[in-house]
C-alpha cells in the first residue's frame, strides 16, 4: 500500500464519517447503529494514520516495511 492509497483510504473514511453523521441529523438511522458505527469508523481511521506515520517514519528505510496494527494496540496507545 502506498501513501497515496493510504491517504485516499483516509478521504474515504472521513467522508463515510460525515454521511454516516448527516444520515444521523436527518434521523434516518439508530443513534445506537450510529454510535457503533462511528466507533468502527475511529478505529479504522486511527489505523490508517498509524499506518502512515510509520511509512512516513521509515521513509530514508524501506516504507513498505510498515504494516496495519491492531485495532487493540492501535487504540492502546494512551493506556
Amino acid at each position: 500500500m502506498t501513501e497515496q492509497d493510504i491517504l485516499a483510504r483516509i478521504k474515504q473514511l472521513v467522508d463515510d464519517e460525515h454521511a454516516l453523521r448527516a444520515k444521523a441529523t436527518a434521523g434516518e438511522i439508530d443513534p445506537v447503529a450510529e454510535r457503533r458505527q462511528l466507533a468502527q469508523l475511529e478505529v479504522m481511521l486511527d489505523q490508517a494514520w498509524d499506518l502512515l506515520r510509520q511509512r512516513r517514519a521509515r521513509a530514508d528505510g524501506s516504507p513498505d516495511d510498515a504494516e496495519l496494527r491492531s485495532p487493540r494496540e492501535v487504540e492502546g496507545y494512551l493506556q
